[in-house]
């Protein structure tokens, strides 16, 4: 074990995922790295390998699958690997109408968004509890303040993951254990590409945050014990706004900001 202890983290070939990675590997942590590219995860193996000098495994898992979480918890126990950071990192969005999206793209995005993090927090939550030390960072969205049309279930998805995290969260107080959910707004990462929102005005007009800046803000969340964590005021304040606004007014805004622009 690192210095520190150890860290699982989701999603962590790229993105906020990777620069959460080179975080804690700067602080002195061991690192259990999840994606569901082998040869992206070997090239950021190596590189925080040869930057750090820590140790890091990899385990090239597609989490949106039946059954992934608990294949993963379990070969960790068999490994003897105790973890005292879960970064719930893992997730994607799709933009559509939800009439005509794919099936496949509706029920992948629950079981990555929301079953694979549930899960997850499921297995690591009682041994960190009885170790009465641990860290769970679940990351939502400033989407997950209001609804989304053009991208639905992504929205609900996040509105999920804020709302069971600030719960858990008030059920393990005073524990040891710090449950922390992490809103981004925009960040440059890989996700609008694949989510198809480059053309967007919330991308286009509004334009997108460093991610390492993101990354270091939900870093330096976590390690204060903030139950929600934003990056940036202006995410904030969004955020915070809307739940004065009309309900309807909101979800207008909402398309607004995902419509295509020229």
């Amino acid at each position: 074990m690192g210095a520190k202890g150890t860290v699982l983290i989701t999603g962590a070939s790229g993105g906020i995922g990777y620069e959460l990675a080179k975080l804690f590997a700067r602080d002195g942590y061991e690192l259990v790295l999840v994606a569901r590219s082998e040869d992206r995860l070997s090239r950021v193996a190596a590189e925080l390998q040869q930057n750090f000098q820590g140790n890091v495994k990899i385990f090239a898992t597609d989490l949106a699958a039946a059954g992934a979480a608990k294949t993963l918890f379990d070969r960790l126990e068999r490994q003897g690997v105790v973890v005292d950071v879960l970064v719930n990192n893992a997730g994607f969005g799709v933009k559509g109408g939800f009439a005509g999206m794919e099936e496949s793209e509706i029920l992948g995005q629950i079981a990555l968004n929301i079953t694979a993090i549930t899960e997850l927090t499921r297995l690591y939550l009682p041994g960190m509890l009885a170790r009465r030390a641990g860290k769970i960072m679940n990351v939502a969205s400033t989407a997950a303040f209001q609804p989304g049309p053009l991208m639905a279930v992504y929205f609900a998805s996040k509105a999920y993951v804020l709302s069971f995290s600030q719960a858990v969260a008030n059920e393990v107080a005073g524990s040891g254990v710090v449950v922390s959910c992490f809103c981004p707004g925009a960040t440059d990462t890989g996700f609008q590409k694949r989510a198809g929102m480059e053309s967007s005005r919330l991308f286009k007009n509004f334009g997108a945050m460093k991610v390492e800046t993101v990354a270091r803000d939900g870093y330096r969340g976590l390690m204060a014990g903030k139950t929600l964590v934003f990056s940036g005021l202006q995410n904030r304040l969004s955020a915070e706004m809307v739940r004065f606004a009309p309900r309807k007014l909101a979800t207008a805004v909402a398309r607004w900001t995902s419509e295509r622009v020229e």
